[in-house]
C-alpha cells in the first residue's frame, strides 16, 4: 500500500496545463486583441493540444499499462483516473474552443475574409473547385475500400484522413482517403474584392462519390489519429558501435505507430462509424473528439499574407520589431564591452542580433581560438548561428557543439545540423545518455598576452533567431573568470560523460542545482525565523517537483513572502489555511510567450538572483543537465527584478491562481492604471529603458 500523501496544496500536473491551454483561448475571447491574432490562438490552443495528447497522454496510458495502482504525487490520482479527467476536461474545452472559433469567424466576413463549405458556393465557384479537384486533387488520391481484400491502413499520426460510409447493393462498407500532405491546406478561390477558401478535405469529402464510382455514399467526416510520442532516443540501449544518428532516425519512424490515444473527426458521425472506429483503433469512445471546426488549424498562420494593408492594420497586431539598443555603445565591440561589463539581453524586445555580432566577432578575432556551445532547438535552415560555427571550424578554431539529438519533435531537424556542422569540421557531441542537455551555454575563449579570457554566454532560451522574437528570455554575457572556469569544467565534463562534476558558480542539474534551491529556500525559512525581512521572487514555465513544493509550503508556514509568475503547470495551490497562505501565483499569457526562468532570493543587494534553463520539473531538476548562472552586476539584477514588478503589476494579461486551481482576473479599481506587462516592456526597450512604475 502506498503511503497517504498530502495533497491539500496541490494539484494534477495535467489538469493544470489544460488550464493553461484555457487561459490561450481566453486571448482568443479578448476583444482587445486583433481579430486575426485572436483567431491564431485558437490554433495555438489546437496544436497545444496535439502535443499534450502525443506526449503527457501517451505517456500516462504507458503508465497504466505498467502499473495500474501506480499514482501521482500532487492528486493521488492513478493514470486512468487522469485519463477520465483529461478526456472530460478535453470536451470541454473543444466545445468552448469550437463556439468562440465559430464567432471569430462570422466576424471575419466583415472584412472580406471567409472560409466556405464547396456546397454553399454558387455555380461559377462550384465549377472553378470541381475543375481544381478534377486537375490538382484528385490524380493524388489513393483511395481505397475496408475489406478482406483490403484490410485497414495503419493511419499516420495527425494526417488527415476522410472517412466514408458506402453503399452498394444494401450493403454497408467503409471507404477511406488519405489526404495528401503535399497539397495545398486550403484553396483560394478566384475573387478580386475578397478573400475566400475551402479546405482540401471538404473538397474531398464533397466529390467522394466521383471518387468511389458505383456506390453511394452515406456519410461522409474527416479523421485524424493522435499516437503516443512517448519515445526516446533512450528507450533503447545503443550497441557502442552503433551510428547514433542512424539510431535517431529510426526512433523518429517508430514515432509513427505507436498506439492511438486520440481520435478525432470533423462532420457528422453515426453509430455505424462511431462503432467501427473504436473497434479499428482499439479505443474508447471517450477518445473520440468531434468538431465542427476544421481538426487542423495550422492553415491559419499562412492566412495573413492574403491580407491587404487595410486588412493587416485592422486585424493584426502593429508590426514588431526587437530593439537594437542596449548597454553596448552603438558600433562598439560587443566582445571588448563584456571584456569589462556585463551585458544582458531580454527577447524579444531586445535582438538576438546582438548575440550574433558577439558569436561573429569571435569567428573574425584572430586571438579567439576557441567557441563551445549546446545546442537544444535551433531553428530553420537559415540560421545564422550555424553558418558563424561552420566558419570558425573551417577558420581552424577549435568549435565543440554539444548537439541534443532529443528535443523532442526538433530531432530530425537538429540531426541535419549534426551533420552540417561536422561536414564544416566542427567537434559534434551527443550529450548524456539517459539525460538531455537542455542548458543553455556559449562559450569563447581568447587568447592575448596576459592569458586566456574567457566570454560565457549563459541563457534561459535557445539559439533561435526566431522564437527569440516571439518567445522572453534573458541573455547574460560575462567575462566572469570563474563562471568562464566553470563553463570550460562543464563542457570539458560533457566530453567524457560526467555528470558529477563541481563548479563554484554554476548550478549544474541533476547534481546541484535541485539541492541549492531547497538550501537557498531554507535560507530564507531561518532568516523568517529570526524575524529578519524574507522574499523569494520566482519566475518560469511550470512547477511540479514535489520536493521543492513542499520546501516552498514550509517557508509559507514560517511566514517567508512567496511570490510566483507561473506561464503553465503550477501544482501548488496558493492560500490554503495554514499550510500556502503566504503564496501568491500568477500566470501571464500575452503576444509573446513568456519563458525566462528567474529565481530571487532574499532582498536589496543581499539578494541572490539566478536565472536558469530549468523548470521547476522533476525531468529538469533531476533527469536533465540544466545550467542557472548567478547575477552578480547590481545594475543587471535590479533591471531584471524591475522586470518581474512590473509583470506583477500587470492587471490586463495577468491571470491570479486561486486556491481550487482556476484563475480569475485581477480586480481593476477606478483611476488603476491599465497594465499590458509586455506591451510595457516592449515600450521602454524600444525608446531605451527606464522604469517608471
Amino acid at each position: 500500500m502506498h503511503k497517504k500523501i498530502d495533497t491539500s496544496y496541490t494539484q494534477n500536473r495535467e489538469l493544470s496545463w489544460l488550464r493553461f491551454d484555457d487561459r490561450v483561448l481566453e486571448e482568443a475571447i479578448d476583444e482587445n486583441v486583433p481579430l486575426y491574432e485572436r483567431l491564431k490562438f485558437i490554433a495555438i490552443y489546437a496544436s497545444n493540444l496535439d502535443e499534450f495528447y502525443r506526449v503527457r497522454v501517451g505517456s500516462l496510458y504507458e503508465m497504466a499499462s505498467v502499473d495500474t495502482n501506480g499514482f501521482d504525487n500532487k492528486s493521488f490520482m492513478t493514470p486512468n483516473q487522469q485519463l477520465d479527467k483529461i478526456f472530460v476536461a478535453t470536451k470541454q474545452l473543444n466545445q468552448k474552443a469550437d463556439k468562440i472559433f465559430a464567432t471569430v469567424e462570422k466576424q471575419f466576413k466583415t472584412y472580406g475574409i471567409e472560409r466556405k463549405k464547396v456546397k454553399s458556393l454558387n455555380q461559377k465557384d462550384k465549377s472553378y473547385v470541381k475543375a481544381y479537384f478534377d486537375n490538382q486533387i484528385s490524380p493524388f488520391l489513393s483511395p481505397q475500400i475496408i475489406n478482406v481484400r483490403h484490410p485497414f491502413p495503419h493511419l499516420l499520426n495527425k494526417a488527415l484522413y476522410v472517412g466514408i460510409i458506402l453503399t452498394r447493393k444494401k450493403k454497408k462498407v467503409f471507404g477511406i482517403i488519405p489526404v495528401p500532405s503535399n497539397l495545398p491546406k486550403i484553396v483560394y478561390i478566384p475573387n478580386k474584392s475578397k478573400i475566400r477558401y475551402v479546405m482540401t478535405e471538404d473538397i474531398i469529402a464533397t466529390y467522394a462519390d466521383k471518387i468511389f464510382d458505383g456506390y453511394e455514399v452515406e456519410n461522409t467526416a474527416i479523421l485524424s489519429v493522435t499516437r503516443s510520442a512517448d519515445i526516446s532516443l533512450d528507450d533503447e540501449r545503443l550497441d557502442l558501435g552503433e551510428d547514433f544518428l542512424e539510431h535517431a532516425r529510426e526512433v523518429l519512424l517508430k514515432r509513427q505507430r505507436l498506439a492511438p490515444v486520440r481520435l478525432e473527426i470533423e462532420g457528422n458521425i453515426d453509430s455505424t462509424m462511431m462503432k467501427y472506429a473504436t473497434e479499428q483503433f482499439k479505443i474508447t469512445s471517450k477518445q473520440i473528439f468531434i468538431y465542427k471546426s476544421p481538426i487542423n488549424k495550422s492553415y491559419i498562420f499562412s492566412l495573413g499574407s492574403k491580407f491587404n494593408e487595410e486588412q493587416k492594420n485592422s486585424l493584426m497586431y502593429p508590426p514588431f520589431e526587437p530593439s537594437h539598443i542596449c548597454c553596448v555603445p552603438e558600433n562598439a565591440s560587443v566582445m571588448d564591452y563584456v571584456a569589462n561589463n556585463d551585458v544582458m539581453l531580454q527577447y524579444p524586445y531586445q535582438s538576438f542580433d546582438i548575440f550574433l555580432k558577439f558569436i561573429k566577432e569571435a569567428v573574425t578575432d584572430e586571438k579567439v581560438f576557441a567557441i563551445k556551445i549546446t545546442l537544444y532547438r535551433v531553428g530553420s535552415h537559415r540560421a545564422q548561428l550555424m553558418n558563424y560555427l561552420s566558419m570558425a571550424a573551417k577558420m581552424g578554431k577549435d568549435v565543440t557543439v554539444l548537439m541534443e539529438l532529443r528535443a523532442r519533435f526538433d530531432e530530425e531537424n537538429n540531426i541535419n545540423w549534426a551533420e552540417f556542422l561536422q561536414d564544416a569540421g566542427c567537434k559534434v557531441i551527443y550529450g548524456m545518455e539517459g539525460y538531455k542537455v537542455h542548458s543553455k551555454i556559449c562559450l569563447v575563449m581568447k587568447q592575448d598576452k596576459t592569458g586566456i579570457k574567457y566570454f560565457t554566454q549563459i541563457g534561459t532560451g535557445n539559439y533561435n533567431a526566431s522564437t527569440s522574437s516571439l518567445y522572453t528570455d534573458i541573455s547574460l554575457i560575462t567575462s566572469n573568470e570563474d563562471i568562464g572556469k566553470d563553463a570550460v569544467e562543464f563542457f570539458q565534463n560533457m566530453g567524457i560523460d560526467n555528470l558529477y562534476g563541481e563548479y563554484k558558480n554554476l548550478l549544474v542539474a541533476p547534481v546541484s542545482l535541485k539541492n541549492t534551491l531547497l538550501d537557498l529556500i531554507k535560507e530564507e525559512i531561518e532568516k523568517a525565523k529570526a524575524g529578519e525581512e524574507t522574499s523569494i521572487f520566482l519566475k518560469m514555465n511550470s512547477l511540479t517537483d514535489r520536493q521543492l513544493i513542499d520546501a516552498l509550503k514550509e517557508a509559507s508556514q514560517s511566514g517567508v513572502k512567496i511570490k510566483m509568475i507561473i506561464r503553465g503547470i503550477c501544482c501548488i495551490l496558493p492560500g490554503i489555511e495554514g499550510k500556502t497562505d503566504n503564496i501568491e501565483v500568477i500566470s501571464v499569457v500575452g503576444r509573446f510567450l513568456e519563458h525566462s526562468r528567474i529565481f530571487c532570493f532574499g532582498t536589496g543587494e543581499n539578494m541572490k538572483m539566478y536565472i536558469a534553463s530549468a523548470d521547476w520539473m522533476t525531468r529538469n531538476t533531476e533527469n536533465r543537465v540544466e545550467i542557472a548562472a548567478p547575477i552578480y552586476d547590481q545594475k543587471i539584477k535590479n533591471s531584471i527584478y524591475d522586470t518581474l514588478r512590473i509583470m506583477w503589476k500587470d492587471n490586463l494579461k495577468a491571470r491570479i491562481l486561486c486556491s481550487d486551481g482556476t484563475y480569475k482576473k485581477p480586480e481593476i479599481k477606478e483611476g488603476d492604471e491599465l497594465i499590458d506587462c509586455q506591451n510595457y516592456l516592449r515600450h521602454e526597450y524600444k525608446v531605451g529603458r527606464k522604469i517608471k512604475l
